[in-house]
């Protein structure tokens, strides 16, 4: 074996022993979302998640609305790991009758003893198929002014064994806008959570997005969610408050109408449920 062949040959052993001894730091977040945030994690490859989410009327309607429990909206998505670092996800929600697909894909991963952070990267497009009334214009109508895209990073890190947070700079692109209302088609905003783990299987999630100002109407506000997180071997399940009705970004960064301070606060909920669709559990 010739020298330069062989230092090429030991110096890529080298590499990959290196590889195989850093100790990653796993389950920084336990599930796919936050609550309605995504978080950092993918899918494991082959494995495929079935997640349901409802979101309930505002509490201020009281024992009419057996607050807020009378109505309801909710999203269907389903996500498979493509491998160990990309996830591709679609998903369908009742309100505005909108379609969403994605793409998460890992960048970077926590090392103990090394890297203190990871990041994601989530790319996302969501169509508004809703029937447009007679009061809106024909260009809001046409397929392409029904487009919306968000880009986002998601940054993270496991602090402790029980504390868990990761922060969201977002863009969401929306392709028509209406220039009376004063909006810009382009949103940025920042987002911040946080997972506290109780026990075993119970854990306090928390989110909150600050949107910079003169981009919305006067009457949208910021998105936040408060919950308790339910693992089992398989399942998830999350409990929680927020004052958003939509359950993608599109939503709950750029519509999201209701005051905490006046009681528009809604009950949800999501569940998810893995398959292991091909392999090993890894």
């Amino acid at each position: 074996m010739k020298p330069t062949t062989l230092l090429l040959f030991l110096f890529l052993m080298g590499s990959m022993l290196f590889a195989q001894q850093k100790d990653y730091v796993n389950g920084i977040f336990r599930g796919s979302r936050v609550i309605n945030s995504h978080s950092l994690e993918t899918q494991d490859p082959g494995v495929f998640e079935f997640i349901i989410s409802h979101r309930f009327g505002i509490l201020d309607g009281g024992i009419n609305t057996l607050f807020g429990l009378d109505n309801a909206t909710m999203r269907i998505g389903f996500a498979y790991g493509v491998n160990r670092w990309l996830t591709l996800g679609v998903g369908r929600s009742t309100f505005q009758k909108t379609y969403d697909g994605y793409a998460k894909v890992r960048i970077l991963r926590q090392v103990n003893g090394g890297n203190p952070v990871s990041l994601t990267y989530l790319g996302s497009v969501a169509v508004r198929s809703e029937q447009f009334g007679p009061q809106d214009s024909v260009e809001a109508s046409q397929f392409s002014n029904r487009l919306f895209y968000t880009h986002q990073l998601i940054i993270g890190s496991k602090i402790s064994d029980r504390l868990s947070v990761q922060l969201m700079p977002t863009l969401v692109h929306r392709n028509f806008i209406d220039e009376k209302e004063n909006e810009t088609n382009d949103v940025f905003a920042v987002g911040a959570a946080a997972r506290y783990r109780l026990t075993k299987k119970f854990a306090i999630v928390g989110e909150y997005y600050y949107v910079l100002p003169g981009q919305l109407r006067d009457e949208f506000v910021n998105s936040a969610a408060l919950g308790i997180e339910i693992t089992t071997n398989g399942h998830s399940f999350q409990l929680e408050l927020t004052n958003s009705q939509g359950m993608i970004e599109k939503i709950f960064i750029t519509e999201t109408f209701d005051r905490i301070d006046e009681l528009g606060i809604r009950f949800g909920f999501n569940i998810g449920r893995k398959f292991k669709a091909r392999g090993k559990w890894y």
